[in-house]
């Protein structure tokens, strides 16, 4: 089989792979969709965002979905010919953190792309129970932007009691900000996308986003205080990572208020007694959504009708994978989908 290999430096390796075998409780999947993320540059850098000595090794793509081709020894709930996507995160299966769903947060987790083969391919192999079962009415495009990208902001929105009556703010319309303004829209609230390029803005208002600004941090704050009766938003995430606009969406929350900060940042300065003390305010990371909720995920989005391909800007071949992250890199697309 193709695989697609990240080994740093701006290189994109499309190599020749055998084809994968299940193991006990383990199946293979014929990727059919698979989507590239904002985390995937820290690979084509060189500067891998989960680390390892696996990291540039293994077959890239953490955001897949496809059909069963093969099941192990042992495996129960699935058979050849089910539609899935993937819960990017291995865990050991037994911890507390395992069993609670949440295979990120386990000691011993793997992530696919990153530390073990992910699905930048045409063949997957993951554990039985990191597969997440699609309806028939949902595209592999839609089921592959639904986990990283959709499920992570929809977890994230929950978190933050995002629902009808919110005002959130987003700060950052890259592929995991547009996905934050379909998650908030899709529970209720009134949403105020915010990113310096206009072309994301337009894109955040044909989402749905009410209302859309730039960045010009010096009128931000003053902006959103006219927007919210003078008190702030009730909610607000960073997808950017930036440290000013992590600012902005702690100076713009209001008191008792909540804020995610989803984008990745090595580091950032915040001023905790004026920003959080004194506000009382809930400030939050927001990595990724436990396993248990992608019922609640796909209720969702087919109860409210949520487009999820629109987020899907361009499509590409895997043997196309050098440009797809060329011009991904150059920001030429949003979010970018290889199609098997």
């Amino acid at each position: 089989m193709k695989g697609v290999l990240l080994p740093g430096d701006r290189r994109v390796v499309v190599a020749d792979f055998a084809d994968p075998e299940p193991g006990t409780g383990e199946v293979v999947i014929r990727v059919k969709a698979s989507a590239i993320c904002r985390s995937d540059l820290s690979l084509y850098y060189g500067d891998a965002v989960i680390s390892g000595d696996k990291a540039g090794k293994v077959i890239t793509g953490h955001e897949p979905a496809g059909v069963v081709e093969a099941v192990g020894d042992g495996v129960a709930s699935l058979k050849p010919g089910d539609r899935v996507a993937v819960y990017l995160a291995v865990g050991c299966g037994v911890c507390r953190w395992c069993r609670g769903g949440e295979f990120f947060l386990c000691h011993q987790w793997e992530c696919l792309g990153f530390t073990r083969d992910g699905g930048n391919a045409e063949f997957l192999k993951v554990p039985e129970r990191n597969c997440l079962k699609i309806p028939d009415w949902m595209s592999f495009t839609a089921a592959a932007v639904s986990t990283d990208a959709f499920g992570t902001l929809f977890s994230a929105m929950k978190k933050l009691g995002v629902a009808g009556g919110t005002t959130v703010a987003i700060f950052g319309l890259g592929p995991m900000g547009a996905s934050g303004v379909l998650a908030a829209k899709a529970r209720g609230a009134r949403v105020i996308a915010i990113d310096p390029l206009a072309d994301r803005r337009e894109f955040a208002a044909s989402l749905g986003a009410d209302i859309v600004l730039g960045t010009s941090f010096d009128t931000l704050h003053a902006d959103l205080l006219d927007l919210t009766g003078g008190e702030g938003v009730d909610a607000a995430v960073d997808c950017s990572g930036n440290a000013n606009a992590q600012n902005a969406a702690l100076d713009a929350t209001r008191r008792l208020g909540k804020v995610a900060f989803i984008g990745e940042a090595k580091q950032t300065a915040i001023r905790p007694s004026e920003q959080l003390i004194r506000k009382e305010l809930t400030l939050m990371g927001s990595w990724y959504f436990s396993i248990g909720e992608y019922d609640e995920i796909l209720r969702i989005v087919g109860d409210e009708n949520v487009p999820l391909e629109k987020l899907v800007t361009h499509t590409f071949a895997l043997n196309d994978a050098e440009e797809a992250f060329a011009r991904f890199d150059r920001r030429e697309t949003e979010k970018a989908v290889f199609l098997m």
